[in-house]
């Protein structure tokens, strides 16, 4: 590939609308692939701009790194991913996706009634967890994402 099809890191950051470092990072970590000019310089194919959309879109629905790393890692690396390596990745993360639109929306619906009522109805309410035997459900709001008292093993 001639050196005038390769990106430097900040036109790479430009267009990605990131940070320099954030794509140096991301090279350090192999999640995109540079190769490097006489000087030692990073350049990047234009397909890491793709890469880095991609990543940043993963980090916005709460993947981690490690997760988003797994996943590039299923892409081929000697060549742009086309639209069906692609396909794959999106059926792979779908399940999972819907599964946390399904929480969201589920939370979305018991905070519309929930936070700041007032109504301290115990009873009933999806954030009252005495003396934090939700804790045994495993980590995080358990009753507001789903899991009731009576989930609770004796």
């Amino acid at each position: 590939m001639p050196d005038s099809d390769l990106l430097t890191v900040g036109q790479v950051a430009d267009r990605c609308g990131i940070a320099a470092s954030a794509v140096r990072y991301y090279d350090e970590r192999q999640l995109i692939r540079s190769v490097r000019t006489d000087g030692g310089q990073r350049r990047f194919a234009r397909d890491t701009i793709r890469r880095i959309a991609f990543i940043t879109a993963a980090q916005a629905v709460g993947r981690s790194l490690a997760e988003i790393t797994e996943t590039l890692e299923t892409l081929p690396a000697r060549r742009t991913p086309t639209h069906d390596d692609w396909n794959k990745v999106a059926s792979m993360w779908r399940p999972r996706l819907d599964e946390q639109i399904a929480r969201l929306r589920a939370l979305r619906d018991q905070l519309d009634a929930c936070i700041g009522c007032g109504c301290l109805s115990l009873e009933r309410c999806a954030m009252y967890n005495p003396s934090d035997i939700a804790a045994e459900l495993g980590d995080g709001p358990r009753y507001l994402l789903g899991d009731s008292a009576s989930d609770v093993i004796d």
